[in-house]
């Protein structure tokens, strides 16, 4: 019997290649997730707090263990994009926000330019890991969906919306800021310029509608005290730091500042844009959107078992967007993140590995380090032009 027959059967079945079905699919694990969820919903309470302490002029960076447990990070922006889910009853802003943040998302994957087979790829395999971050009430499936918008407006000349994209994830978790990333494959720079100083203003005092302009301003200056300090946390919570810099400092047991791989890693990421002739291959373009996906990730102390959503995406961008033809190692470790990186949080890794080795180590970064380094590999010596459609 032909096993690889039949494999390829399956994966191309009509069903499979339905967006109707998996846009149901992605709706069904927002629903199942906020109503598993719905009474250990601690971060969706936090974001609640965000609108209610706002609009009552209340500190936003304080402790308030009588409504929720840790403290919010978020900038003050965030209580407007919270509001319409805070005013409403507590199961139905859960419900409509796991959904929201879904449809986001899905809507940035479908508009997003990629080809059909890329989408559909990228719909199946993140699905697993959309779940981990919905099971949380995470903000960072917006944030990917904000990182593939951007690079989506820009590459559509839509620098006004680019840059309302990039404000907006800035001005609310910060993660935004590497949207900057695609201002040199813009074609109206000027434009992208003023688009970002228009919004940051606009979105620096519409926090002021709901509260008042001394309040906000102050509100800003706590957020940065408040950041500064969480770096700090997160160097010392097993939950926290699940990144590259992590990953090294709990494996080698060494104590040094991050810097010494935070410079080496910009660096690494900033070298692709010496391709100058590059810049006009569609291939070459997205494998930076799948840098920037990964990176932001992997570079962040702050970064979460729940939070790889948006590095997933990016792992997905990395493999299907080149030219040429993957091997079997790169197959090899797409199996290799989907195991370690998606499963490994769930009820179906082992828990003994997980609870002693995958936690205390930051194991889940590892896999997409991996890709991130293949990435960076090819993104200096492949030309991307090969097969590719070039504009």
């Amino acid at each position: 019997m032909e096993i690889k027959p039949k494999i390829s059967a399956l994966i191309h079945h009509p069903l499979l290649r339905d967006y109707r079905l998996l846009c149901g699919l992605w709706m069904l694990l927002a629903v199942v997730a906020a109503l598993t969820k719905l009474h250990r919903c601690n971060n969706f309470l936090i974001f609640r707090g965000v609108f209610w302490h706002t609009w009552l002029q209340k500190p936003l960076y304080e402790a308030y263990p009588a409504e929720y447990g840790d403290v919010n990070h978020y900038g003050p922006l965030f209580s407007l994009v919270i509001a319409p889910f805070a005013v409403v009853p507590l199961w139905v802003g859960m419900l409509l926000w796991c959904v929201s943040l879904t449809a986001l998302l899905y809507v940035a994957v479908r508009r997003s330019q990629f080809t059909n087979s890329q989408q559909l790829f990228l719909l199946w395999f993140c699905a697993h890991e959309l779940l981990t971050a919905l099971f949380m009430q995470q903000f960072n499936i917006a944030i990917a969906a904000i990182i593939v918008l951007t690079y989506y407006c820009i590459e559509r000349e839509r620098d006004f919306w680019a840059a309302f994209w990039v404000m907006l994830g800035t001005f609310v978790k910060l993660y935004g800021i590497v949207g900057l990333a695609f201002f040199l494959f813009s074609k109206h720079k000027g434009r992208f310029l003023a688009s970002l100083l228009l919004w940051a203003a606009v979105m620096l005092v519409a926090p002021m509608l709901i509260s008042s302009p001394d309040y906000i301003l102050g509100q800003y200056q706590e957020w940065y005290v408040c950041l500064t300090e969480k770096n700090g946390e997160n160097l010392a919570s097993v939950a926290q730091n699940i990144s590259l810099l992590g990953l090294v400092h709990r494996t080698t047991g060494l104590a040094f500042s991050d810097l010494w791989l935070i410079l080496p890693g910009m660096a690494m990421f900033a070298l692709p844009y010496l391709r100058l002739s590059q810049y006009r291959h569609v291939a070459f373009r997205q494998t930076l959107l799948a840098s920037v996906l990964m990176f932001v990730v992997l570079f962040s102390t702050g970064s979460e078992s729940s939070g790889y959503i948006i590095a997933f995406v990016g792992v997905v961008v990395w493999y299907t967007c080149v030219p040429w033809r993957r091997t079997r190692w790169d197959a090899a470790l797409m199996v290799f993140v989907f195991v370690l990186s998606s499963l490994s949080p769930s009820d179906l890794f082992p828990a003994y590995l997980r609870r002693e080795w995958v936690q205390p180590y930051a194991l889940k970064a590892l896999p997409v380090v991996l890709v991130w380094l293949k990435l960076c590999y090819e993104i200096y010596t492949r030309d991307y032009a090969a097969q590719a459609v070039s504009e």
